[in-house]
């Protein structure tokens, strides 16, 4: 009998060990999801309808470049330095301004091609 009670003491323990993980796992998703919903909360008090949907517009062609603006948006947002909504004209602004941004991270590539000799290039042979 104490090696069932053992063996089912073991499987007790695994069983609070994997639903713990599946409760800390579920604390981090709600965490997640309740940053996210404050930001897009803070997003849509400091921008105009039209920048909004422009903005989201964007986030399903370029993801990455929706997540850099927006983090732009919060910054100025934290740093105080937005006084009214953004409108579209602003948000072009702040998209040519990531744009940049991402221009200058791109390495350049030059292709540099070597002069022949005009005696190798023409192919002919003198025997």
């Amino acid at each position: 009998m104490d090696l069932g009670d053992a063996d089912l003491e073991q499987i007790r323990q695994q069983r609070m060990a994997q639903l713990q993980n599946q409760n800390e796992q579920e604390q981090k998703r709600e965490q997640q999801q309740r940053a996210e919903d404050m930001k897009n909360g803070m997003l849509a008090s400091v921008m105009e309808q039209a920048a909004r949907a422009r903005l989201s517009s964007i986030a399903l062609v370029k993801p990455e470049k929706a997540k850099m603006v927006e983090s732009i948006i919060l910054g100025m947002v934290q740093q105080g330095k937005i006084r009214g909504k953004i409108d579209e004209e602003s948000l072009r602004g702040l998209l040519e301004q990531v744009a940049k941004q991402q221009e200058a991270k791109k390495p350049k590539i030059t292709f540099s091609r070597r002069e022949l000799d005009s005696d190798s290039s023409s192919g002919s042979d003198d025997d």
